[in-house]
């Protein structure tokens, strides 16, 4: 099934020319890695960073937090930009913000400096997944789009491979190496674009979007919906990550090298998870995917659970694999179903909305999570038992779609 995916790739032609299918997708891929790595690395380098200035478990979500309300800041505008002056600009706008935040996170030695850098970082994340979307949508047949967004989502797996490898030995041998090291990267993910996404797809092949259709966007139920459904399940999605390795230190006591190859062990399964995602969403699930969102949903809340209350590594390793990968499933049905039920001339700034509700999700669950931490005297019991019935909400609200 996915090889024939593939293959459908290489025969897209738009406009009577047949375009460079796999340069594309080669370059928003690794572009899209660059991004789900900073996302990633974070809550590795979190640890000796909290340990070097005695930073509290609230004043870690804070840091954590901030780079998501500067990434849900942008969605929208950055979404809106895509529409507007067309997708390659963006792309390379974002990812060259990245860069520069990449290298002066690594540089400085304050805790307010933490928290307006990492603001600024997501300023620059926030233009990435609307204008990918939109290049998307630009270059591959509607019957493609779900499978090549699920290419692109795969990323997060790829992301937190590169993070929990490269990203937690450097930070094992100086936290600052890491942040070096990923500026040069998001550098190599902007030649990438530069080459290989094409120039014309700024050019619109509809109607110019104006402030009455995004007002519009604005009010239509199903964005709405999504956007909700997009905030509750990146709550559960970025608050397991972002303590993933401190639990782990904290309750096995694992050192950081150690719990970089177990995490990025987790990650090439949620690679896998996200591909087949894709795969199923596009041949079995085609129509049906409120249901299969709301049972990944219930299913997700048992793992949580299982995952905390677990005493045994072992146990707890296979219970967060599962859960990482039903999770991203989820995840890819929300993200993809815009491409499914949205005009694609306006599909960069719904895209835009819908993610905005991601990001806000972003922004809470690790603030949220670091205050019940704290409540709960530094166990995690309380916090991921809040993550399990924000899955279940989530499941709840996407059965209000309507299409």
């Amino acid at each position: 099934m996915l090889e024939r995916q593939c293959k459908n790739l290489e025969t897209n032609v738009e406009q009577g020319k047949a375009k460079n299918t796999v340069g594309i997708i080669f370059a928003l891929m690794i572009g899209y890695s660059m991004v789900y790595m900073d996302k990633t690395m974070i809550s590795t380098a979190i640890i000796p960073i909290a340990a070097e200035y005695n930073l509290a478990a609230n004043q870690t979500g804070l840091i954590m937090s901030l780079f998501f309300l500067g990434y849900s800041l942008m969605q929208i505008p950055g979404g809106w930009l895509a529409d507007k002056i067309g997708a390659k600009r963006v792309l390379l706008l974002s990812l060259g913000i990245i860069a520069f935040f990449s290298f002066a996170f690594g540089a400085v030695s304050s805790f307010m400096l933490f928290l307006v850098i990492r603001f600024f970082a997501g300023v620059g994340h926030g233009g990435y997944p609307p204008s990918c979307s939109k290049a998307v949508a630009e270059n591959f047949a509607q019957e493609q789009r779900t499978f090549v967004q699920s290419l692109m989502l795969s990323t997060y797996g790829i992301g937190g491979v590169l993070a929990f490898t490269i990203g937690a030995n450097l930070i094992s041998m100086n936290w600052r190496y890491g942040y070096i090291a990923l500026g040069l990267l998001f550098v190599i993910s902007i030649i990438l674009v530069t080459l290989f996404v094409p120039k014309d797809l700024a050019v619109k092949k509809g109607p110019v979007q104006n402030s009455a259709s995004f007002k519009k966007l604005l009010k239509d139920r199903n964005v709405l919906i999504l956007f909700l459904a997009m905030l509750l399940i990146n709550i559960v999605m970025y608050g397991n990550m972002s303590w993933l390795p401190s639990f782990l230190e904290q309750k096995f006591s694992l050192d950081i090298t150690t719990i970089g190859y177990l995490l990025s062990t987790n990650a090439v399964f949620q690679t896998l998870g996200t591909i087949f995602a894709g795969s199923i969403l596009t041949k079995i699930f085609l129509g049906k995917e409120k249901g299969f969102i709301f049972t990944i949903s219930l299913i997700s809340a048992v793992l949580v659970l299982l995952f905390v209350f677990s005493n045994h590594l072992i146990f707890s390793m296979v219970a967060l694999i599962l859960l990482s990968m039903i999770v991203v499933s989820g995840f890819t049905a929300i993200f993809t179903l815009p491409h499914k039920i949205m005009d694609e001339h306006s599909i960069g700034s719904a895209i835009g909305i819908v993610n905005t509700g991601g990001t806000l999700g972003g922004f809470l669950s690790p603030m949220i999570l670091g205050q019940l931490i704290e409540i709960g005297n530094g166990s995690f019991i309380l916090a991921f038992g809040f993550l399990s019935v924000v899955s279940i909400a989530c499941g709840l609200t996407t059965l209000a779609v309507k299409k």
